[in-house]
């Protein structure tokens, strides 16, 4: 199962192992299976019906939760066979890495986190490590997915220092340990972090074009872009529309690819790591060039200033941000609105929150209707 691994990837037969022990499952491997049990959760198929960033309704072809989870785990794939990475544990963590995310995108987080700011506040990195530790309900013998610790690492991407001494005192030497030590996760959890972050620097540009926000021309304000465009446009004069569009999507991740291959091996050859936990010791090593990171940088301004902060996408956030702080209030005015196990839990606030979490947009939607009796996104 390891060969043609690196000798600084994360081998699965040197697997940190599960919270609670199994026997292995042949002939697949440990991350294989925790790639199978994501696939299989009800969280992953609830990402069908989650907003990236245009709400659910708003139309069929934008990207969802789930469509974008499918696009990191293609691009860390291919990034890490060129690497020598393991690319199943490149894929589980890609497809997990948003299970924890509200209905209506970050505009759902930021609701949910200001209804929890007196009860330990949300925050969907957190959540998602919370779905597959504690809130799927598909075995017998444990609650969530009892996933290895090289998974479970890098879906914990982000995580403050208070929320790390809390999940340390339950578990030391976990995943959040390395926030408290100042370490690295491993190459594939530090991959699928710039794969997320070349899936939504290129699909938000599909998408935002496809809304009608933002025009592709307008894009030439962006270096990359320009310049991909220009590149196009020459070696097809004739080429149009959303042909023109993809050509330079299709180039734009190219260079991304070519660019982070190239950097991240030569900042390997230079660290020289024995093995994944001198990975964990050592600095970032999965990067972009400094000239291809500065354009990224750049690109991401002109989406937050173009297209996330667009009056309509605001217009629409706000309306979903209130429907998340109503659904709030009336859960836990009203607990018995919520199924039984969620009604019953100790900690009345937080089964509230993780019900909401759970939600796909358009249930959402519709138990805000039958709570309050209003469609909120009415004309």
């Amino acid at each position: 199962m390891n060969a043609g691994l690196a000798p600084w990837a994360c081998h699965p037969a040197a697997s940190r192992g599960r919270r609670i022990a199994e026997p292995p499952s042949p002939p697949r491997s440990e991350h294989q299976r925790d790639r199978d049990r994501i696939v299989h959760s009800t969280a992953f198929r609830r990402l069908v019906y989650k907003t990236q960033v245009f709400v659910n309704h708003e139309g069929d072809l934008f990207r969802t939760r789930l469509t974008h989870s499918l696009e990191v785990a293609q691009l860390g794939r291919s990034v890490a066979r060129m690497l020598a990475l393991n690319e199943d544990l490149v894929e589980a963590i890609a497809l997990a890495h948003d299970l924890g995310h509200t209905p209506f995108g970050h505009a759902g987080q930021d609701a949910l986190h200001d209804c929890m700011r007196a009860h330990g506040g949300f925050e969907h990195n957190l959540q998602s490590l919370r779905v597959v530790d504690a809130l799927e309900a598909r075995y017998p013998d444990f609650d969530g997915l009892n996933l290895t610790f090289e998974t479970r690492e890098g879906i914990l991407k982000h995580c403050s220092r208070r929320n790390a001494e809390r999940l340390v005192r339950a578990e030391p030497g976990g995943p959040a340990q390395r926030f408290l030590d100042g370490g690295e996760p491993s190459l594939e959890a530090q991959l699928v972090n710039l794969a997320d972050e070349m899936a939504y620097n290129t699909h938000d540009i599909d998408d935002g074009v496809r809304s009608g926000l933002v025009t592709l021309a307008a894009f030439d304000e962006v270096p990359l872009f320009a310049r991909l465009h220009a590149d196009v446009r020459s070696a097809h004069p004739q080429l149009a529309g959303r042909r023109l569009l993809f050509e330079v999507m299709r180039r734009m991740l190219s260079a991304m690819v070519a660019d982070l291959v190239a950097t991240t091996a030569a900042a390997i050859a230079a660290a020289g790591p024995a093995d994944a936990d001198a990975v964990r010791r050592a600095p970032p090593l999965v990067r972009f060039s400094g000239g291809l990171r500065a354009e990224l940088d750049a690109l991401k301004r002109f989406l937050f200033a173009r297209l996330y902060r667009h009056p309509q996408v605001m217009h629409t956030t706000g309306i979903a941000r209130q429907a998340v702080v109503e659904l709030f209030s009336a859960y836990r005015a009203a607990p018995h609105e919520m199924p039984e196990d969620y009604a019953a839990a100790p900690d009345l606030e937080r089964a509230v929150a993780d019900y909401i979490a759970g939600m796909t947009d358009r249930f959402a939607l519709r138990e805000h209707q039958r709570l309050t009796g209003r469609d909120i996104f009415a004309a």
